[in-house]
């Protein structure tokens, strides 16, 4: 069976999405990205997933209420029992054919067993040049949480 490491889901962003500004809600268009990520991981692990680090959350620009949204996810790494996916949001006003980028982030996924043990992932192989690229982004972005979580330690107790 292939498996298909990209996922892109589409709908309408709708007035519950509203923040107080007039604009969708930050809040609403993570949990947005936590769905996609999420199926995307999913359907990559074939097991249940949890979210592990949500990185470098980027807004560009607002999105409207009414408009049109699409958030593509796409696996940039696999390790032993992760899932790294990159995400990119996007939206357009209803007349408008073209799509502008919104958000951007990176989520980490890690495959776990009904008791929360976490289980291997099937490797992911990057094939195009843009890919590799991908990859690459994504081992650096690897070292830098590595970074911050030692920097941390002396003030998580």
């Amino acid at each position: 069976m292939k498996q298909n490491h990209k996922i892109t889901f589409q709908f309408i962003s709708e007035p519950t999405d509203v923040n107080f500004g007039g604009k969708v809600h930050g809040g609403a268009v993570m949990k947005w990205i936590d769905q996609t990520a999420y199926t995307c991981a999913r359907t990559w692990a074939e097991t249940y997933c949890v979210t592990v680090y949500v990185g470098g959350i980027r807004f560009y620009k607002p999105i409207n209420i009414g408009d049109v949204v699409k958030i593509d996810a796409y696996i940039i790494l696999t390790g032993h029992s992760s899932i790294h996916i990159a995400i990119d949001v996007y939206s357009r006003k209803l007349n408008e054919p073209t799509f502008t980028k919104k958000t951007h982030c990176v989520i980490v996924f890690v495959s776990v067993d009904a008791d929360g043990n976490p289980l291997e992932v099937k490797k992911w192989v990057p094939k195009t040049e843009q890919e590799k690229q991908l990859e690459t982004y994504a081992l650096k972005l690897k070292q830098l949480r590595v970074d911050i979580e030692e920097e941390m330690q002396s003030f998580i107790k």
